[in-house]
């Protein structure tokens, strides 16, 4: 199980390494441009990544324990569950910051700057 947490860790030091967008600065007033930048990501940070990883991890844990109790024992069903888990906060998590990454991508694109991405 210890393993399971190490990978599962890894998978969220990955996916939360997001990059700032890509946004179109000719003309625009930068003091203007990093307070509104600031103002974005708090919007962006209020999206419940801890929930929608527990979220996908209790589904993960239920499907990969039903899979190996159907399809082996026991200790498969055990396994099951950690790779279920594991799969399932990754999914959950990527889901997250996808989510903030949208937040932010709007809030910016909704105070006139262009964002390429």
């Amino acid at each position: 199980m210890s393993r399971t947490i190490i990978l599962l860790s890894l998978v969220f030091l990955m996916v939360g390494c997001a990059n700032e967008p890509i946004v179109d600065r000719r003309g625009v007033d930068e003091v203007q441009y990093q307070d509104d930048l600031a103002e974005c990501h708090s919007y962006a940070n209020q999206v419940d990544t801890a929930g929608e990883t527990a979220k996908g991890g209790a589904i993960g844990v239920a499907v990969g324990a039903s899979i190996g109790a159907i399809f082996g024992n026991g200790h498969d069903a055990e396994r099951g569950a950690g790779a279920g888990a594991v799969v399932g906060g990754a999914k959950g998590f990527g889901k997250a910051e996808q989510r903030k990454e949208k937040v932010l991508y709007r809030c910016l694109k909704s105070r006139g700057y262009r964002v390429f991405g």
